[in-house]
């Protein structure tokens, strides 16, 4: 009999990468002032302390209420889809538990600090890339995951039809 839920595993991946994002924020907010830098792999990463209070490349900047706003209307959402959508599908329910850590590790400095802690800096293929975090990191995999498992599920749908 298949399982229907994988409740334990996405609430432990979720506590997981939240106490990741909050612990590796804290030590940047405590340990480094606002522009400190240090090259971890040159011309590649680096570990830069930089604050954000729009949404990805600063979007948005100052608009706290919408993305209070947004952010639990995503949130309630993801929890439906979790539960009318993600049934017998692991991946399904990865990809929306990694979307939902990263949603509440930025939403918890929106609302502690009125600002999203970010400090990995990546120059990558000559692009110097948007300075991010690990809830960044985490909603980023969690879209990729959802998108392949859509395809594959909209594939094999296809393939049933034909």
């Amino acid at each position: 009999m298949k399982r229907q839920y994988y409740i334990g595993p996405s609430i432990l991946s979720v506590a997981l990468i939240i106490m990741f994002d909050q612990l590796t924020k804290w030590m940047i907010a405590t340990k480094m002032t606002i522009g400190d830098s240090y090259i971890i792999i040159p011309n590649f990463l680096s570990i830069t302390s930089h604050r954000n209070n729009g949404a990805a490349w600063g979007i948005l900047s100052g608009k706290m209420t919408f993305f209070y706003i947004v952010t639990i209307v995503i949130l309630i959402a993801l929890i439906y889809f979790y539960i009318k959508e993600a049934q017998y599908q692991f991946m399904m329910q990865l990809s929306l538990s990694l979307l939902f850590a990263g949603a509440i590790g930025n939403f918890i400095d929106r609302l502690l600090r009125g600002e999203v802690i970010d400090f990995i800096d990546t120059f990558i293929f000559g692009y110097d890339f948007p300075i991010f975090n690990i809830a960044d990191s985490s909603l980023t995999v969690g879209v990729i995951l959802l998108i392949i498992v859509l395809l594959r599920d909209t594939q094999s749908k296809d393939e049933v039809r034909k």
